[in-house]
Formats: structure tokens, sequence, C-alpha cells
């Protein structure tokens, strides 16, 4: 496993993008909310059209859009979506994405809560990422699966704050990662690298870093400790 901290770095001035959030819920209605207040340029979508983000978009600033058309020209893409959801998005979703998009997967598998039994998943030993990626066809980068939604708004910190919060990411495409976790740290948080995506079964829930408020130590020593074995309570 090779799990790289970034944590007390000079920031420096980053150029804004223009970002695609697929998903309106606790997660991207904040992202939503952070992103657009950072200077980002954010469209938003959900599943039940764009007549109904009105009020996020006033209050954000963030243009509703459909899902057919939250990627078109996006640098970052963020699906935070129910996993049962992905294969219902649309085909080619991607498309008219900017090139060298980074799209971050925020979801989690909830198959007795949620979702139902995912044979990939659960017999072949798929992560849930790398079940997403085969859905939509294209690479991701595991984000926010464990994050409290509300700590997006109440606990960004300067980077070198004793106190900030780091998140776990993961991802096989090396730029891309590089991209979102910038954009992590934009937003006030540190990250820790999990590895590639065969290896973000050690952020899934009910793995010692899922909800972990912690810095950077706590998080890479919570990742190390993780079990590939998927708990009873997470199988189908």
């Amino acid at each position: 496993m090779c799990i790289e901290p970034v944590s007390t770095r000079s920031r420096k001035a980053r150029p804004l993008m223009k970002i695609g959030i697929i998903g309106a819920g606790n997660i991207g209605g904040n992202l939503t909310q952070r992103l657009s207040a950072l200077g980002h340029d954010v469209s938003v979508a959900n599943s039940r059209g764009p007549q109904t983000l009105k009020e996020l978009a006033d209050e954000t600033g963030a243009t509703p859009v459909t899902v057919e058309e939250a990627a078109r020209g996006a640098e970052v893409v963020v699906i935070t979506i129910p996993v049962k959801a992905v294969p219902g998005l649309p085909s080619g979703i991607l498309d008219g994405a900017a090139d060298g998009v980074a799209v971050i997967d925020t979801n989690n598998y909830y198959p007795q809560q949620r979702d139902g039994r995912i044979a990939e998943i659960e017999d072949e030993g798929l992560t849930e990422s790398r079940w997403t990626e085969r859905r939509i066809g294209h690479p991701v980068i595991k984000a926010f699966n464990g994050t409290y939604a509300q700590d997006i708004l109440d606990r960004p910190l300067a980077a070198g704050d004793p106190d900030r919060v780091a998140l776990p990411v993961a991802g096989d495409d090396e730029a891309a990662k590089a991209k979102v976790r910038a954009l992590i740290d934009e937003l006030g948080f540190d990250t820790v690298d999990t590895g590639g995506i065969d290896d973000s079964w050690r952020q899934q829930p009910d793995t010692p870093v899922y909800g972990l408020r912690a810095d950077v130590e706590a998080v890479t020593k919570a990742l190390a400790e993780a079990s590939p074995e998927r708990p009873a309570a997470f199988r189908g």
C-alpha cells in the first residue's frame, strides 16, 4: 500500500474551474455552496430536473442544469448519487467534458439499506468505485464518501492548522487525483492518498477511516488498519 499524505503546504493561487455536480443531496448541495463561494463556475443537476434546484441556485449562484448537461466543458465532475442510480446515468454523460476531466465518486454501497445486492461488488470483489468506473466508462477518484456533509461547510481550516481534518482520496489517474487533492486543499482539508481504486476498500463504509474526523497522521493509521473483508452489515 502506498499512502502519501499532504498536509501543511503553502497555498498557491489556483485557476478557477468549471465544475459539474450530479446530485444535489447533502454532499452535492454543500459542495455546490462551497465551490461556488470559492469562485468556481458550478453547474448542478439532479434526477428531478433543474426547475427543482432554483432555491439552491439562488443561494449559491450555481447554474441548475439537466443531468445530460452537467459535465459539458467541466474540468471536474462530481457524481454524488445513490449507487443504485449510477446505471441510470445517460450514456456518454462525460462526452462533452473538458480534456483530462477528473471525476469524483462520493458514493457508498449500502445493499441492505438502499441499493440492493450488486453481484459484481460482492461476488467478484470489485470495489464500489471500480464498479462505478465500469458503469460510466471513465476513471474516477474516490473522495468525500466518508465525510459528514455538514463538515464541508463547518470544518474548513487553513493549511497548517493543527485541527485541520484530512480526507482519504483514491484513484488510478495520478493527474486527476492531484487535481482533486488540490481542490480539497482549497476547500480547507488535508488529504491522504489511499492508492489506486482497487485499494479504495480502505475507505469504504465500516472501515476505521469511514467518518473519522482526524489529521493526516490518524487518517494514515486508520487506512493501514483497514480489512479488505466486507462487513456483514454491508453485504446483501
